[in-house]
């Protein structure tokens, strides 16, 4: 009777692990635990987002409720992951639908959960459904353990007899319970993007979005950092950045509630878009992307640089091309003869491709300003009678790959395509049109424009399959918002403008899987993870002015490698030396876009010998970590670091900018290297007969020494750099 007792003790036990291990959700990088718990009340909540816990029997610790409100009601209701609205939440929702009935409200219950391996960590998808009404939610989270990083999105169906509106529909909801915090955001306009700015989240809403559509992150950026406790710290300190994947309207959310805890909901901008969603059509959400650190914001960014470069951008563990861009040294005037000058051009300085820019294209309306021609993807026979093969030959000839430029989403009205199809642009009926840069958008949610589109590159490709790189631009936002395909689906524009793009992005990937893309938006207008998915780099902006460039360049460094940010040198503050200009490109991947002839005979073969030292480094800077030492924000210096994975190797970065007379310089404190190696310091990309006058040159100092007493590498010269690199012996 005892053995009776204790077997049928031991199983109610079992039994009871079991139930409880059934409603905890453990989702977990080597460093971060995000922990969900199915209530009582059969609806799921957020029971802790933190360090990895140790023990794993901690993990069924936690109350599903929010802890430590004065307000009953708040701590009763709890963190719900995917609260609806309608009921009994007084904040803002993750998800709103109005059914065929009118009924307001969704209340979702926890219905399954599973996890399976994936490439690079475990997925967990979990199913929530509404009791009441036939709709579903699907959660989708990947955790990936080595480089702590999670992704996290959701799917949204219904199987009502008739579609249903939803106007709400984010990705997902954390919370967050402390003091204080601190958000960090990325602002930007035309030639000034990513502008650092950070600020207090007090009681209320902070909310950050863009409504421009298509150039959607001209004015804003689609990441952000959050601060614990203090503003977000480079090297310490609790620390968040987190990043949305869309390449449309996207809107941030941060709501501190009335006991000061911290709501954050990334999701696609609603503004204009209540969305018609058909019976057992799924709505999928755009992926946030997060990464925690407690050594601030430049381990946070190492992780995402890692998880992007191994899981996230195209080709991320692949090679990049050095190239020579037309643009600002031609503009639209140019020929077949001066442009395989150009190649040679290329060739002479080292760089691997030419690209032909803007201008080659359109016969009735031909593209000699950007009034005409765009939608006429023809080659304009005057300029270039040979047309592209006869491009390409010279490039071969020269002993260089050639690359073009297209703007394939957006259509002058001065063009054959607009006077054949004017249906296929965005435009308002019944009123004046405005323009923007004299051209329109085309509509991506028609499935013809999608053809179309698709076309322009296959047809290059198709005709001249040695065409090696495409730089795919978009210079307009949204206006005149009214499709004529959607018709009285307006709600819709926004939304399926975007998913038409990306699909017109995968058919091209599918089909032309090797081919590497350049995103381009007026410069750094573009900038998401989801659109990286289909381009191996972007372009951070038209700006290109060193001293400007190396704010740019730090901003987006925060989420980026340097393997996907393009850097050129140009003409851009001829004040500053080709040296200066070529040293602070040359921390991404460099590119030039000017012409020789603009260079005496030491600038070109200092460029020679930077390009050469830029392509046997180039491992350690576009795949080492980056280490950002000294910030412009600072002071007026800047230095940043790159060191490779086996710490063998590294390259520093430093940045004299305005310093004032007589200022007091400070040692640089290298990061990454290892404490018990010994490094020789050699400064490179010097000016043709000219040494280094760096204390440090030629010398060897173990890693220790380099990281806790540093180098001396500042000096008072306005816009002075240097190169410096470090080889373990």
């Amino acid at each position: 009777m005892k053995k009776l007792f204790v077997l049928l003790t031991a199983l109610f036990t079992l039994a009871q692990v079991n139930a409880q291990e059934k409603n905890v959700i453990r989702i977990a990088t080597d460093n971060t635990d995000l922990i969900l718990q199915v209530a009582p009340n059969g609806r799921l909540y957020q029971a802790y987002l933190g360090d990895k816990l140790l023990n794993e029997k901690d993990i069924y610790n936690f109350s599903p409720y929010v802890r430590g409100g004065s307000d009953g009601s708040v701590s009763t209701r709890g963190w719900e992951v995917y609260p609806g609205s309608g009921a009994e939440d007084y904040f803002e929702p993750a998800v709103a639908i109005t059914h065929n009935d009118g009924n307001p409200s969704t209340i979702l219950r926890y219905v399954s959960s599973e996890q399976k391996a994936v490439a690079g960590g475990t997925k967990t998808t979990i199913q929530l459904k509404d009791d009441q009404y036939p709709v579903e939610v699907t959660l989708h989270y990947i955790a990936y353990p080595k480089e702590n990083v999670i992704k996290t999105w959701s799917e949204i169906k219904h199987a009502e007899k008739k579609p249903v509106t939803i106007w709400r529909y984010a990705s997902t909801m954390l919370y967050f319970s402390g003091n204080e915090y601190y958000l960090t955001e990325f602002s930007s306009d035309w030639a000034k993007e990513a502008q650092m700015s950070t600020q207090p989240l007090l009681f209320g809403k902070k909310v950050i979005d863009t409504k421009l559509g298509s150039r959607a992150a001209m004015h804003t950026h689609p990441f952000f950092e959050l601060g614990f406790e203090q503003p977000a710290q480079e090297t310490q300190g609790r620390a968040m950045l987190g990043t949305i994947g869309w390449t449309g309207n996207f809107q941030f959310t941060f709501e501190v509630d009335n006991v000061g805890n911290l709501r954050v909901i990334p999701a696609i901008n609603p503004y204009a878009s209540d969305y018609e969603l058909k019976p057992n059509e799924v709505f999928t959400t755009p992926e946030f992307i997060f990464t925690f650190s407690n050594n601030g914001t430049g381990e946070a960014s190492r992780n995402l640089h890692a998880w992007a470069r191994n899981y996230q951008l195209k080709d991320g563990q692949g090679d990049r091309m050095t190239l020579l861009n037309n643009w600002e040294n031609t503009y639209f005037k140019f020929d077949e003869k001066l442009l395989a000058e150009l190649m040679k051009e290329a060739k002479h300085l080292g760089v691997d491709m030419f690209l032909l820019d803007d201008g080659w294209f359109g016969n009735k309306h031909p593209r000699n300003s950007d009034n005409a021609g765009l939608g006429d993807w023809e080659v304009m026979k005057s300029k270039l009678p040979g047309g592209i093969p006869a491009l390409v030959k010279s490039a071969k000839e020269a002993g260089v790959k050639f690359g073009i430029w297209i703007e394939p989403e957006m259509i002058n009205p001065k063009s054959e395509l607009f006077e054949k199809h004017p249906d296929w642009a965005i435009t308002l009926p019944n009123r004046e049109t405005y323009y923007y840069r004299n051209q329109l958008v085309l509509d991506l949610s028609n499935p013809k424009v999608q053809d179309f589109v698709f076309g322009v590159v296959d047809n290059i490709l198709t005709a001249n399959p040695e065409v090696a790189f495409f730089k795919w631009d978009c210079n307009s936002p949204i206006t005149n918002i009214y499709s004529p395909y959607l018709k009285n689906k307006q709600g819709q524009l926004y939304i399926d403008h975007i998913r038409g793009i990306y699909n017109v992005l995968e058919r091209i990937k599918d089909k032309y899987p090797n081919v590497p893309m350049m995103l381009c938006s007026g410069g750094g207008a573009r900038c998401d993870y989801e659109a990286l998915k289909y381009f191996t780099e972007f372009w951070c902006s038209d700006n290109t002015d060193p001293i400007e460039r190396l704010f740019i360049q730090w901003g987006f460094s925060q989420i980026f490698p340097a393997k996907a940010m393009d850097a050129h040198v140009t003409s851009w503050n001829k004040k500053t030396s080709v040296k200066f200009r070529t040293d602070v490109a040359s921390m991404c991947k460099l590119g030039f876009d000017l012409g020789l002839k603009e260079l005496n005979a030491d600038e070109q073969t200092f460029c020679q010998n930077a390009v050469a030292n830029w392509t046997r480094l180039k491992k350690v800077i576009l795949d080492g970590e980056q280490y950002r030492l000294v910030s412009p924000y600072d002071g007026n210096h800047m230095s940043v670091m790159y060191a490779a994975p086996d710490k063998n190797k590294a390259v520093l970065y430093t940045y004299d900018i305005h310093p004032r007379f007589s200022e007091k310089l400070l040692p640089i404190k290298l990061q990454g290297l290892d404490a018990r190696k010994m490094y020789k310091v050699k400064e490179i990309n010097l000016m043709p007969n000219s040494k280094s006058n760096l204390a440090a040159n030629e010398k060897t100092y173990s890693g220790d020494y380099l990281m806790k007493v540093g180098i001396n590498a500042f000096t008072t010269n306005q816009a002075f750099s240097r190169v410096i690199e470090l080889t373990a012996e």
